[in-house]
């Protein structure tokens, strides 16, 4: 995997997340930035930009690396939507109007407090809606991927459980598609080797760690992708089978422990 630097620390952190899913599609392909170019039509210099949060990729560009990447852009286009408008907030500043000498006279002053008043209230009613329009999209992206897990899941003739989703689109049974690739088991939820896991913590890649968790005998509950104590404690009865450093938090060593075509 690259060793990337270090994102901007005044990067919003929806731009941060957006980013970084497209760092790991990068290193998922394993396209230098020339052939990523070449790809993509997006010059080699643009992608070092985009993936060092210089500058935000444009859809486009966001689509074709997930292409690449195998991925469904969907819920990437989503999360892109909103770190756009966070750039975009990021990066607009208001602008001091040269003082026009031959302008008409001040108002007087009885019509200052009323014109305060009017900018206090024009200011409140764009801040109302860019709150409204960012929850709006937030709720879009949470329920575009409750759909898209749902379908996958109806459409699995072998899932050993249905997806339920309530009304509130809460919980979600997550299936495992359990299959062995170059020697290591994926149970179709998340490729990842290396992300930290631990208490509170909630997901796809969760799931993915309570399924294998589920194929090695240690059995967490419900897939739910929730970072229980179910699962803490089935975490440590698998790292203690594997004479790992028992801590509850599914680090390196015990991706790599779950990911054995042999289970401990």
């Amino acid at each position: 995997m690259s060793r990337w630097k270090q994102l901007p620390a005044e990067l919003h952190p929806h731009v941060h997340q957006l980013i970084v899913r497209l760092r790991r599609l990068k290193d998922r392909s394993e396209l230098s930035t020339r052939q990523l170019a070449a790809r993509t039509g997006y010059s080699a210099k643009s992608w070092q930009r985009y993936l060092s949060g210089r500058a935000l990729p444009p859809r486009e560009a966001v689509e074709a690396m997930a292409r690449i990447g195998a991925e469904d852009p969907t819920r990437l286009l989503a999360l892109h939507e909103i770190a756009a408008q966070r750039w975009a907030e990021g990066r607009t500043a208001p602008t001091d109007a040269p003082e026009d000498r031959t302008a008409t006279p001040a108002a007087p002053a009885e019509q200052q407090p009323y014109r305060r008043h009017l900018r206090v209230a024009v200011t409140a009613g764009a801040v109302v809606t860019v709150l409204s329009v960012s929850a709006a999209l937030l709720l879009a992206v949470r329920l575009t991927e409750a759909r898209a897990q749902l379908a996958r899941d109806r459409g699995d003739a072998v899932a050993t459980a249905p997806a339920t989703v309530s009304e509130s689109l809460v919980p979600v049974i997550y299936t495992c598609r359990l299959e062995q690739r170059d020697g290591r088991w994926y149970a179709g939820l998340s490729r990842t080797t290396d992300i930290l896991l631990s208490n509170t913590q909630i997901g796809l890649e969760v799931a993915e760690a309570q399924c294998l968790l589920h194929r090695a005998g240690a059995a967490p509950g419900e897939i739910d992708g929730i970072f229980g104590p179910k699962t803490r404690r089935a975490v440590e009865r698998m790292q203690k089978q594997n004479g790992l450093i028992v801590n509850g938090v599914v680090d390196p060593p015990t991706w790599q422990a779950l990911r054995e075509a042999d289970p401990k």
